[in-house]
């Protein structure tokens, strides 16, 4: 990237948001000579920016004359009247995220991107990626969807960036190259956003782009194949899967992860990186992860040994599969991060006996697939939010001989009834799970605000057991 492709002195420039994005891009913007026009159809939050030196225009519809580009936040959609105009007019269009790139190839030293992208495990992968970064001395910093915006993390000076993104964020990167980037897995999700399957599997697929080093999931599909339709010519292809890993792939060998891609002879030779035991959160989908983030530190130059110390150094973020709480031989496990039944099926895949909390904002996703996988697992089903009768009816058709109970709008408490109902249902040796397949703000502010909800109803739950007087008292 060229510094004249990123020459804005003097240029109109269109901020199309006035969130996160609209603060963060509009002072780097003025920084580059620009003027700069923000609208957003909230006028309260657009008069947040005032004092930034942008000229502040509410629910603009097409771009003021003279826009040179337009920069938009990652949640409007594509079919958005601003973006169409400013697309029908030859202004091009890009987010945050191509601008942060923009920006740091104007350093004398640019940051090394290491891009993680999938429908499922990027926070995970991502945590554990900066880990190992940091435990092999290297300035990293997790940024994108996660952490630091990108362009904070840019003007900030790291060395590395530990990029998660969604497919909204790279919809809008059109030049990004990664040093290395992997699609960590893909299933349904975001469908009303991007219009069909196809739309958002080739959102995904532009993490590869331009990525020197492209890494895949060779047990999943469409990973597969976004790194074989994607990846340049010149990438190198890394593959990992949960087994006996061939030569140029991460895998398993018995409890061993294990390096034969990154290595002297990937013919020949092998390097032992961690065992199971070393990755936390326990469960299959965790331990793709921690291959997934074991080859973008690799590919980085990471020794086996500071892959292994930044797993072990490694902490999950919060309601990622967190145990909060035991009762009476109960486990009671938070993973109100699976938003999808995609993200649920691994969380479900690692409990042998679970009653299920499930429910929410589906988003066009099927749930079919998912109930019919995990049927045998099954104690009981407790369902809360606006898609829970789609939910009930999967487990009727595929589950019909395990309890469901689906609460009504009306509960004072949901949560805290949820819990009470799956109590109930639970025996000991099961694992109460909140892995709602769904997303949260058809009755959350926030999956974090429905996982938080989680907590305090088992904690309540727990000082009730607590105060209850025993049988034979």
């Amino acid at each position: 990237m060229s510094r004249a492709a990123l020459d804005l002195a003097g240029r109109s420039v269109l901020v199309a948001g006035a969130g996160v994005t609209g603060k963060s891009v509009v002072p780097v913007l003025r920084e580059l000579g620009a003027h700069v026009t923000v609208t957003d159809g909230n006028a309260e939050r657009l008069a947040e920016l005032a004092g930034l030196g942008a000229e502040l225009v509410p629910g603009l519809t097409e771009p003021p004359p003279g826009t040179a580009l337009v920069v938009t936040s990652p949640g409007w959609r594509p079919a958005s009247p601003l973006l169409v105009a400013a697309a029908g007019a030859g202004v091009e269009v890009i987010g945050d995220v191509e601008l942060a790139w923009r920006v740091g190839q104007l350093r004398e030293r640019p940051p090394s991107w290491l891009v993680i992208t999938g429908t499922n495990g990027k926070t995970t992968t991502v945590g554990m990626l900066e880990s190992m970064l940091r435990a092999a001395g290297v300035d990293a910093v997790t940024c994108g969807n996660v952490g630091y915006a990108v362009l904070d993390a840019v003007q900030a000076g790291h060395a590395v960036l530990a990029v998660e993104l969604s497919s909204f964020q790279l919809h809008w990167s059109s030049t990004l190259a990664p040093d290395a980037s992997v699609v960590l897995n893909l299933a349904e999700d975001h469908i009303d956003w991007h219009g069909s399957m196809e739309e958002y599997a080739a959102a995904k697929g532009r993490a590869h782009t331009h990525s020197r080093i492209v890494v895949h999931n060779a047990e999943d599909d469409w990973s597969t194949r976004l790194a074989e339709e994607h990846a340049p010519k010149s990438a190198r292809r890394v593959g990992f899967r949960l087994d006996t890993p061939s030569a140029g792939e991460l895998g398993l060998v018995e409890d061993l992860l294990v390096d034969r891609a990154f290595v002297a002879d990937p013919a020949t030779s092998a390097e032992e990186l961690a065992t199971l035991a070393d990755v936390r959160p326990a469960g299959p989908h965790n331990v793709a992860n921690a291959l997934a983030a074991a080859a973008l530190a690799r590919a980085h130059g990471a020794s086996p040994e500071a892959v292994l110390k930044g797993l072990r150094e490694y902490r999950p973020a919060p309601h990622r599969a967190s145990e909060v709480g035991e009762i009476d031989g109960v486990r009671y496990v938070d993973d109100s991060k699976a938003t999808n039944p995609h993200a649920a099926a691994g969380s479900l895949r690692s409990h042998a006996s679970v009653v299920w909390i499930a429910g929410g904002q589906l988003k066009g996703a099927s749930i079919d697939e998912l109930v019919a996988s995990i049927a045998g697992r099954l104690r009981g089903v407790v369902l809360l939010g606006v898609d829970s009768p789609v939910i009930a009816a999967a487990v009727a058709r595929h589950a019909p001989d395990v309890p469901v109970n689906s609460l009504r709008p009306g509960d004072d408490e949901p949560m805290t009834a949820a819990v009470s109902a799956a109590s109930a249902m639970a025996r000991p040796g099961d694992v109460v799970l909140l892995a709602p397949a769904a997303a949260s703000l058809d009755m959350f502010p926030s999956y974090g605000a429905r996982g938080d909800a989680f907590a305090s109803a088992v904690r309540v739950l727990a000082d009730g057991a607590a105060g209850a007087p025993n049988d034979g008292s």
